[in-house]
């Protein structure tokens, strides 16, 4: 489908919920198809209405076209499961179908709500349904393309069926299924308004959510009453993962987005040289054992995925900008790069998904993989030092994990299936690989080899934290909220829990000088590694690479960070001189640390303690 949907803006009861720009590519694929109603099904719906002879024939065939559309969308959003989650082709034809089906069902409901009411005997929960496999197709069109956009779209209909109570009367009918229709409706919503950031919302939805549970399990004599409840405390730590708060002059909290905005990554400044290569494809992946998580997303995984995306923009105002001409306006920006959200995945899934991104990954782009996961450690001596004697991450979680975050295998001779070693990324090397790991034996991958010579990086998490710090390993990585949001992490290794939200701007602001500066030192390093260059053309891996090299200055300069594995590597190795370790870097962080009046958590003198 060439045409990207649209949705329109929802403010009344009987608002255009209009599809139509959905499927104006799709008419070579509609079906012509008998409705799958029958004689006998007609009746029995159309019996409430009057006798049969009674109903006008247009009526009845009101009747029928709504059946056939709301059986033939029900086949299709079915049918959608059986997609190939991976590859991006194959699937948008299918998207296009189903649709074409929900734009005129939606439309047909509209016009003929009267009839529909009166002979189908149409309930406002069934409304809901369709609005609510709209969010779902517009939501999963989001996890398709990773363009933010959908999610405002998604947001826009479950926020409708909300508004006009359409759920309202399914507690008043004796049947738990339709109960349950309303609860996953919820949590869809609340995943959803967690990925646009609106927090406040999702409070709202929490507390209803909270209180629709309790009527159910009051009410039905239900065996899933622990995973529904489940679900809230799953959210509800969720809410909570950030360890420091923004605050408005009244105490209410202020929600931070940290996508890339325009302002956010450094610009490229004239005469800098830098590759040309663009992030077209990411896998981010996430197994890390009592880390919070909801709808499996991991914190580790939902603060990655927003660094790789920008801000959401209304689809309507950005696809009909007043004042330009089609023919000559050129896209405002750059499309984000596609991702893969992989929780848990087994060996042989990981591998589908790489493959399928490295076979599609266009000409001078890269792939990126992130992993968060647990650490895999070799078993006693090897004689050899291969790619596959260091251990690695363990991508899928199996009874080998006892409370902990490690696993190590003293006595056997065979190595973890779901193990993924830095040999295991050789193959994917034949194209620009960038690499992010966090866990406990990232230093893995630091025994990386370039086989073919295209640019590669590894970007290395600690392996072990200070023991002050350990016990917020359950809120997400120290490391991955760097790369986030490393405002936040600067004030958590600081020992700040809240801000004004005047003091968090005017630190933000100089974050951005610390930045711009941080990209200068790359820039004219005249001894990193090419590879660096190659991928600091892309803003996301521009913006990670300057993020990467503020954490780890800042954990070299923190005075309780001083064993070496507490601090990030890479592969290949930066010129700390240059870059980590230099001066002018280390007074800016000084000078943040004042702004804070948090100066006397750092050194003042940190190259005479090396």
């Amino acid at each position: 489908m060439s045409s990207r949907p649209r949705g329109e803006a929802l403010p009344q009861e009987e608002a255009q919920l209009s599809l139509e720009n959905l499927s104006q590519k799709t008419a070579n694929h509609r079906e012509v198809e008998t409705c799958v109603m029958t004689e006998f099904a007609l009746k029995e719906i159309m019996s409430s209405g009057g006798a049969e002879d009674d109903i006008p024939q247009a009526e009845r065939k009101t009747v029928t076209d709504f059946c056939y559309l709301l059986d033939k969308s029900k086949q299709l959003f079915n049918g959608l499961r059986d997609l190939p989650q991976y590859g991006q082709k194959q699937w948008q034809s299918y998207f296009g179908r189903t649709f074409d089906v929900y734009t005129k069902l939606w439309k047909f409901q509209q016009q003929h709500r009267q009839v529909l009411d009166n002979r189908y005997g149409l309930k406002r929960w069934q409304i809901g349904e369709i609005a609510s496999k709209i969010g779902q197709l517009y939501y999963h069109y989001y996890l398709r393309t990773s363009e933010t956009s959908y999610l405002n779209e998604a947001f826009s209909f479950y926020s409708a069926i909300r508004q006009r109570s359409y759920y309202s009367q399914v507690n008043k009918e004796d049947r738990p299924e339709l109960v349950v229709k309303k609860l996953r409706y919820y949590a869809r919503f609340i995943v959803v308004c967690l990925l646009l950031n609106k927090m406040d919302v999702v409070k709202d939805l929490v507390k209803e959510l909270s209180d629709e549970i309790e009527d159910y399990t009051h009410r039905f004599n239900t065996e899933d009453q622990v995973e529904w409840n489940l679900v809230l405390q799953e959210v509800a730590a969720f809410i909570e993962a950030d360890p420091v708060m923004v605050l408005n002059d009244d105490n209410t909290i202020v929600i931070t987005s940290n996508r890339l905005s325009e302002t956010g990554a450094p610009l490229l400044e004239q005469g800098m040289i830098v590759g040309q290569l663009a992030l077209a494809d990411a896998l981010i992946i996430g197994n890390c054992n009592n880390q919070v998580k909801f709808s499996e997303l991991t914190i580790d995984m939902f603060r990655m995925l927003q660094a790789l995306e920008r801000e959401p923009m209304n689809l309507a105002s950005q696809m009909n900008k007043p004042g330009m001409q089609e023919s000559t306006e050129k896209p405002a920006r750059r499309e984000n790069p596609h991702k893969y959200l992989l929780y848990k995945p087994t060996f042989s899934q990981l591998y589908t998904f790489l493959a399928a991104s490295f076979k599609e990954l266009p000409a001078n782009s890269v792939l990126l993989i992130y992993l968060s996961a647990t650490g895999v450690f070799p078993s006693g001596r090897s004689d050899s030092e291969g790619p596959y004697d260091f251990g690695g991450v363990l991508t899928n979680s199996n009874r080998d994990i006892i409370n902990g975050d490690a696993i190590h295998k003293r006595n056997q001779s065979y190595k973890e299936m779901h193990c993924l070693h830095p040999g295991d990324l050789y193959p994917f090397t034949r194209k620009p690989l960038f690499i992010i790991v966090d866990s406990s034996n990232s230093v893995a991958y630091k025994n990386f080899t370039n086989l073919f010579g295209q640019p590669l990086v590894c970007l290395l998490s600690p392996t072990a934290y200070p023991k002050a710090l350990q016990d917020q390993s359950q809120r997400g990585s120290l490391f991955t909220l760097f790369l986030n949001n490393p405002l936040m992490a600067f004030l958590f290794v600081s020992g700040l829990s809240s801000m004004r939200r005047g003091l968090w701007e005017k630190c933000q602001d100089y974050l951005r000088k610390i930045n711009r500066d941080i990209a200068q030192l790359l820039t004219h390093s005249r001894s990193i590694d090419q590879s660096f260059l190659q991928f600091f053309g892309d803003e996301f891996l521009r913006l990670l690479l300057t993020r990467f090299i503020f954490c780890s200055a800042t954990m070299r300069m923190h005075k309780i960070f001083r064993e070496t594995r507490n601090y990030p590597e890479s592969y290949p190795q930066l010129p700390r001189d240059e870059t980590v370790e230099n001066p002018h870097l280390q007074k800016h962080i000084l000078e943040l640390a004042s702004i804070l009046d948090v100066r006397n958590v750092f050194l003042e003198n940190t190259l005479d303690d090396y």
